[in-house]
């Protein structure tokens, strides 16, 4: 298990500042945008190699989304991710994070009325997870299909849609991210929905239940850490939220404490 932090201003300008302060808070990895892969590919897979900090995933930083109501921005996402999931493979990190859209359509928010049906949704997902699944399993890759909340997301709330998809289209190459802060709204018991999606869990994304970095809410990570134990997961924690407080101490403190919790769910802490 690697408990790892996204990038921030602190961490530094370079590659190699940002692995060795992160290193040095007390993290094992960092997550980046896949843009920011894109660009500094070279850089990255140098600072990697000097540092001996590993960046284990991708989140984001492409154009349009799979799940979009315009097709002309599916296929500008599924443009992206490729060249992205050629990266990722080739700086050996677990994947890209993609939901299947952010901020298009909820049903709990006007108008209320989405402009294609729940049969269409599924099947214009299948149609882009299908391609994505070939692009993955060829870079020796994988897609992390994250459920959002409703008010984000009108497709994939729950880690039991993700996998339904997923085993409908038989995708080896994409698997699912639990993110404990849309887990809060939507799963009706997050230890039973890790249960539940136990083979197809490969990364975890970790923000409290308000959305800030974890300590500063109410949910159980020592339940939740103890469920990814016993179904065996032993990928990256990464945490996925705004920071508030002091910037010299929060990512310290937020450190620790997770440290904390992994050592009350009897966690073993990966050499």
């Amino acid at each position: 298990m690697k408990l790892v932090i996204q990038d921030r201003p602190l961490f530094g300008n370079t590659f190699v500042e940002k692995l060795n302060r992160i290193a040095s808070i007390g993290f094992d990895g960092l997550e980046i945008d896949g843009d920011v892969l894109l660009a500094r590919l070279n850089e990255i897979k140098m600072a990697i190699q000097s540092t001996g900090v590993p960046i284990t995933s991708i989140c984001g930083g492409y154009r349009g989304w799979i799940g979009d109501f315009e097709r002309e921005n599916r296929e500008m996402a599924l443009h992206d991710l490729e060249k992205i999931l050629k990266c990722t493979a080739e700086i050996g990190a677990i994947g890209v994070v993609a939901p299947a859209a952010f901020g298009i359509f909820s049903h709990k928010l006007p108008p209320f009325k989405a402009p294609r049906t729940s049969e269409e949704d599924k099947q214009v997902l299948l149609e882009s997870l299908f391609k994505i699944n070939r692009i993955a399993e060829a870079e020796g890759t994988t897609l992390l299909l994250e459920p959002l909340n409703r008010y984000e997301d009108h497709m994939i709330n729950t880690l039991d849609q993700a996998a339904e998809l997923i085993r409908e289209g038989n995708f080896h190459s994409i698997k699912i991210i639990a993110d404990f802060f849309h887990m809060n709204m939507e799963e009706k018991n997050i230890v039973e929905s890790i249960h539940n999606a136990k083979d197809l869990i490969w990364h975890v994304h970790l923000s409290d239940s308000n959305r800030l970095q974890p300590g500063l809410g109410h949910t159980d990570f020592v339940s939740a850490f103890r469920a990814l134990r016993d179904i065996g997961y032993d990928e990256s924690l990464a945490i996925d939220s705004p920071f508030v407080g002091d910037p010299s101490k929060v990512y310290s403190e937020c450190c620790d404490y997770l440290r904390e919790c992994l050592e009350k769910s009897q966690y073993t802490k990966q050499s």
